[in-house]
This record gives structure tokens, C-alpha cells and sequence, in this order.
């Protein structure tokens, strides 16, 4: 009869998870990390009021509909460039209209 650690090894995955080095990149950036996923949230909810596909935001923006998909993830460490980009697109300040985010994130 075979023991619950040599039936857990023949369902082991061949490839080594990665969850480790996943929690090591959460934990090191969560600072710029949570700015981002605030601003995914922003541009996630204005594109609902507009009825807008990131396909069609990825071609206002001049960009390619992967890195759009890659922002509204939250998990890009998005440029000053990228940032001036949604600005302009949307004729709106993102740290005006996420100024609590600031305000929040230099009293911690």
C-alpha cells in the first residue's frame, strides 16, 4: 500500500511552482504595487461609463491591447509617460482624482 507522500508525488507537477518568488515580488514592491491597482480600478471604471474595450482604448492611447491588459491588472509599474498617456487620454488628473490614495500612503 502506497503512503500518502508517495501518492502526492506521482501527481507532482514537473515544473517547480513559483508561488515563492510571486510572494517575494508582492512583498518587496506593494508600495508602487498598490498605486497601480488603484489606478487600474480608475481607468477599469471609466472605461464602463464609456462602454470602451481596452482594444479601444489601446488604439487612443497609441499602445498595444497586451500592455493595456497588463496595466488593468495592476501589477505595472506604470511610467510617467504611461501615467501622462491615461491622463491626456481622459482629460483627467489621475492624483486629483486619487488624491486620498497620496494623502493615505505618506501617513503610513
Amino acid at each position: 500500500m502506497k503512503s500518502i507522500a508517495q501518492r502526492l508525488e506521482e501527481h507532482a507537477s514537473p515544473t517547480p511552482s513559483k508561488w515563492r518568488e510571486l510572494f517575494d515580488f508582492l512583498e518587496t514592491n506593494k508600495s508602487w504595487l498598490r498605486h497601480s491597482q488603484n489606478i487600474a480600478m480608475l481607468m477599469l471604471d471609466r472605461m464602463e461609463e464609456l462602454g470602451m474595450s481596452q482594444k479601444q482604448l489601446a488604439e487612443k492611447m497609441n499602445c498595444s491591447p497586451q500592455y493595456i491588459s497588463k496595466v488593468l491588472r495592476g501589477r505595472e509599474n506604470l511610467s510617467l509617460e504611461t501615467l501622462t498617456k491615461i491622463e491626456t487620454h481622459w482629460k483627467s488628473r489621475l492624483s486629483k482624482r486619487n488624491r486620498w490614495l497620496y494623502n493615505s500612503h505618506r501617513l503610513q
